[in-house]
């Protein structure tokens, strides 16, 4: 089986691109789950 060099590269750059932004959505969720909470408390 062989691997297509274009569609390798644009995986790659899209996998790159969700890896660098993961500890920001990561954060983002924390986040709403703490709203969520403390509305509910409320």
């Amino acid at each position: 089986m062989q691997v297509n060099p274009a569609l390798a590269t644009e995986a790659r750059k899209v996998l790159d691109l969700n890896k660098s932004e993961r500890h920001i959505r990561g954060g983002l969720a924390t986040k709403e789950k703490y709203l969520h909470q403390q509305n509910s408390m409320a």
